[in-house]
């Protein structure tokens, strides 16, 4: 067994591979861009190498600065994770030529199942069921268009080299034909450097099924199937085992053909062999088609790990030390049900854009697995993919199992950034899902309702106020100079205001005047309960108030600094009012005196802090209106300037 090894990636991944190689008494070597010097994975490895700037071209797909670390750290073996280098056999022959251990299938077994056109002639070979469609060499616009013609429409025009739904296309008329295999190949060629196309008929209500198997270079077996069909733009979004209507016929053909196809190229280590199936008429065994094999570890390897109770990167580890296969086929287990949702810093509304941010609080439910590359503190970096984490749920059953992931879901907590946890919220509740009616167009025919943006409620909005208003705890804690504690508060919520009184009446009890509406406001251990309910979590964070309100997602509140707002609406009026019930600490500047614009004049005491009032623009003190020590209201005026001269 390796005493050391190298991990080739960054992330969740890295992190996960660490786990379990610190389990197993490995010492374990990161590599990191600039970007990501400070980073979880760094943190968790024993030791860590710097290779390059931010952008991957400069770091981690840089192959030559890679294998130095590994030599330099005395690492034996290299870990790819999956991404950047981790199905590139130029770089696995370079391991092999620096005397290391690649972790993962030969180059040869990548380059076989690299091409999507050379893979499915070598599977229809070996007898494993393929799309029907034109796979051939002959790239020409008119003998492509009649092989669409031969196979029937619809059909899908795929790049050779392709991945990612990009170079793909979905033609349902000869007429289109032409336009979409233009499209298709430019694509193809600004993203893989390769226009080649294949042709397959196009399956209308399809299911992705795939099947991990792992392999030891001579003898392969099949760890089960995951059902992979709730996507958006061919992009996986929650991932599922085993596959809901499975039949025990479906499951070995399917299985077989997995390890058919893995043991005719010699695979070793982890693996994946992806399916398309025809889910029209439920599930049967002539009606499933290979795609693809992805030669490394799965994004969703998790939910596989839940179901057998096994972990793949220890099989990765024992398997590329020299081992054999640790178990045989029929000493697989398969144990209920499992769940992954990939959680995104994303913006849903936007159309699913990419977004950015540091993360302000990040919190995961007890009882769950959440594998994640951040933490509280991590910024989601521009020049990587955006995943936060991985919610991961298991029940005895596919319906305890969902259940689980959706209150996982609801009690899971991110501020910072915005991500696409309500629009996962929204699927893992979808009542067609839930009856395992899943294909690869549910998302799209139901987006709309998936990605509606809700607003908080009065409750939630009422929440923040309260957090915004700090009342002060203990017996005299509703009372002000003996009477009832009064507070408005103003808060930005998107482009909006929101604006409440808070009216204290005793300890832990108060009421919110709010959009015309009196709420009453209890507090007991859990937080404010606003009319008997409680609409979620309430934190500070990130110089914002965050309500983590379940189901309907995360809601975050800028306290507007009342001071800057007073300025601005007094700043012609000449008139520095209280912008909130306080004691004047102090006063700077009397009658006559000349000022400039943002010149302190006042110190108000208020909500346990000091605020400086400023003057609002140039001008001469006319009169000041408060001494030290008074206690003010409110919009009580404190200080006037002169009027301003016309020019």
């Amino acid at each position: 067994m390796f005493r050391k090894i190298l991990i080739a990636n960054r992330g969740e991944i890295a992190c996960r591979i660490i786990e379990t190689a610190h389990r197993m008494g490995i010492a374990t070597v990161a590599v990191h861009s600039e970007a990501d010097a400070l980073s979880r994975h760094v943190a968790m490895a024993d030791e860590a190498v710097p290779i390059g700037a931010a952008p991957p071209a400069d770091s981690y797909l840089r192959a030559d600065r890679i294998i130095s670390a590994a030599r330099a750290t005395g690492a034996q073996a290299i870990h790819p994770g999956y991404g950047f280098l981790s199905e590139n056999p130029d770089f696995v022959d370079a391991v092999d030529r620096a005397g290391l251990t690649f972790i993962g299938p030969s180059a040869d077994a990548i380059r076989a199942m690299g091409l999507k056109d050379a893979a499915k002639a070598l599977m229809e070979k070996v007898g494993v069921p393929v799309v029907p469609g034109y796979h051939g060499a002959n790239q020409d616009d008119a003998h492509l268009e009649g092989a669409a013609e031969a196979i029937g429409y619809p059909v899908l025009i795929k790049a050779v080299a392709g991945g990612g739904g990009k170079g793909m296309r979905k033609v349902t008329r000869a007429a289109d034909f032409a336009a979409a295999l233009a499209s298709a190949r430019s694509e193809a060629r600004n993203a893989f450097g390769n226009d080649a196309v294949l042709i397959e008929k196009y399956i209308e209500q399809p299911r992705h099924i795939e099947v991990q198997v792992f392999g030891d270079g001579t003898n392969a077996v099949h760890l089960y199937e995951r059902d992979c069909s709730l996507q958006r733009r061919h992009q996986k979004v929650i991932e599922e085992a085993p596959a809901p209507g499975m039949t025990p016929e479906m499951r070995a053909a399917m299985g077989d053909a997995a390890v058919r196809a893995a043991t005719a190229i010699g695979y070793k280590g982890a693996g994946t062999i992806e399916f398309i199936v025809d889910g029209s008429q439920g599930l049967h065994p002539d009606r499933f088609w290979f795609m693809e094999m992805n030669t490394r570890l799965q994004v969703e390897h998790p939910v596989t790990e839940a179901v057998t109770g096994l972990d793949l990167v220890e099989w990765q580890l024992r398997v590329a030390a020299g081992e054999g296969l640790p178990l045989t086929q029929d000493q697989i287990p398969l144990n209920g049900h499992a769940f992954e949702a990939r959680l995104y810093a994303e913006d849903v509304p936007a159309g699913f854009l990419p977004a950015t941010g540091r993360l302000a609080h990040l919190a995961f439910p007890p009882g769950i697995r959440a594998d994640t590359g951040v933490r509280t503190g991590d910024a989601i970096s521009p020049f990587y993919d955006p995943m936060i984490a991985k919610v991961i749920t298991h029940g005895p059953t596919r319906a305890v199992a969902l259940n689980r992931l959706a209150r996982a879901l609801e009690e899971t907590e991110v501020a910072g950034t915005v991500t696409n946890l309500a629009f996962l919220g929204r699927l893992a509740r979808h009542e067609g899902f839930a009856r395992g009616e899943v294909d690869t167009g549910l998302i799209e025919r139901d987006l709309a309702a998936l990605t509606e943006a809700e607003g908080p409620s009065l409750a939630v909005q009422a929440a923040a106020i309260l957090e915004a208003a700090a009342l002060p705890e203990g017996p005299l804690s509703g009372f002000a100079l003996w009477a009832p504690l009064r507070r408005t508060v103003t808060l930005a919520h998107g482009g909006d205001e929101v604006t409440g009184v808070v009216l204290a009446e005793g300890p832990g009890r108060a009421h919110v005047e709010i959009a015309g509406e009196t709420l009453e406001a209890h507090r007991d251990a859990g937080g404010w309960r606003i009319a008997g309910i409680s609409p979620g979590r309430v934190i500070r964070a990130g110089g914002a108030i965050h309500v983590f309100a379940g189901a309907a997602g995360t809601f975050s509140f800028a306290p507007l600094d009342p001071l800057d707002r007073a300025a601005a609406a007094h700043a012609h009026s000449g008139v520095i009012e209280a912008p909130m019930p306080g004691l004047v600490k102090a006063v700077m500047v009397g009658a006559g005196d000349t000022v400039v614009a943002g010149q302190p004049l006042a110190i108000l005491e208020a909500m346990k802090m000091e605020h400086t009032l400023a003057a609002p623009r140039d001008g001469v003190v006319a009169e000041v209106m408060v001494e030290p020590g008074t206690q003010v209201e409110p919009h009580a005026p404190l200080i006037r300037l002169e009027e301003e001269q016309a020019p």
